[in-house]
Formats: C-alpha cells, structure tokens, sequence
C-alpha cells in the first residue's frame, strides 16, 4: 500500500462514488473527501456553473491543482473523484486506485430511479446528451480500467456490498 494509505475511488459520473465513499466511512477508519465538493468550496460555486462561466479547460485546471495538493497533504483518507478526475498525472502517487465500474446504460438507468434523478441529472453538465455521454463512456473506460489497482463491478450492488468488497481487496493490495 502507498505509504500515505490514500483510497481514490474513479469511475463515470453516476456510478456511485459518494454513496460508496459514505459506506467505506462507515466500516473502517478512513474519512472521506470529494474532489468536486473540494473544487466547489474553493470557488464558492457549483461545478455546473464553474463550466458554464469558465469553460471545461479552465475546471480542469482546478483539478490539477486539487491532485497536487491531494498528493502533498492528505493522508489516510477515501478520496472521491470526479469522473474526469483520473487524468490526473500523480494519481498513483496519491493512492491506490479503485475503479467502480459498470456498463453506460445500468448507470443512467441507476441516476434515472434515484429519488433526486431530476437534480442529479442537472448536477452533470456532460449528461445532457446521452449519445456523447455514452461515446465519453467507451473513452474513458479504457482509460479507468489501465489505471486501476482494484477494480469493482458496482452493478445490482449495494453500496455496502461495494465498501465490503474494496475494504478486502485493498488489504489484499496492500
């Protein structure tokens, strides 16, 4: 295991990082921490908004700047990302990597019966087409599944089925 101890949870918008991240708290001794939430509070506005004023290039930047800081300061920590996040060239300096992963449609289907699906679906400014989300998908997969450590299937799972199965596979990696 990393000497810093860091868990980083990657995977598409939707498949559900915080909600694991918020199981994973519950059964070990980590605290968790969301890379979008972070960026948020540091500019004092939402992410959605952060793309609408100042374009994707410029939240990317925030991003970089997030992973640095990630690296050098926290420690023993569940780190959720974003689902661009694992661009991120000193990602496997800050943790091991855990991919949640699941096929495009089971995770739109899975934001479209959440009780919030409205709100959640406005939250994600690159879900607002469906056919480029999915294109994004297929790209980004291949990308998640070369850089994870550990990878879990989250679907027809429960989020504490997911915190069991990454706690037990990151003791294994370590």
């Amino acid at each position: 295991m990393p000497k810093n101890k860091n868990i980083i949870l990657i995977g598409f918008m939707g498949v559900g990082k915080g909600s694991v991240a918020r199981e994973v708290v519950k059964h070990s001794d980590y605290i968790a921490i969301d890379t979008d939430d972070l960026i948020e509070s540091m500019e004092n506005r939402k992410i959605k908004t952060i793309f609408a004023e100042d374009g994707e290039k410029y939240f990317r930047t925030l991003e970089k700047n997030m992973a640095k800081w990630l690296e050098d300061n926290v420690k023993n920590t569940l780190i959720s990302t974003g689902g661009g996040f694992y661009k991120q060239s000193n990602l496997k300096k800050i943790g091991i990597i855990v991919l949640l992963d699941s096929p495009f449609d089971a995770i739109i289907n899975r934001i479209k019966e959440h009780p919030n699906a409205e709100k959640k679906l406005k939250k994600r400014p690159l879900l607002s087409d469906l056919k480029k989300a999915k294109e994004l998908y297929n790209e980004r997969r291949a990308e998640y599944l070369k850089l994870a450590d550990i990878v879990v299937d989250v679907t027809q799972k429960s989020a504490a089925m997911c915190s069991k199965e990454i706690l037990k596979k990151v003791k294994k990696h370590a």
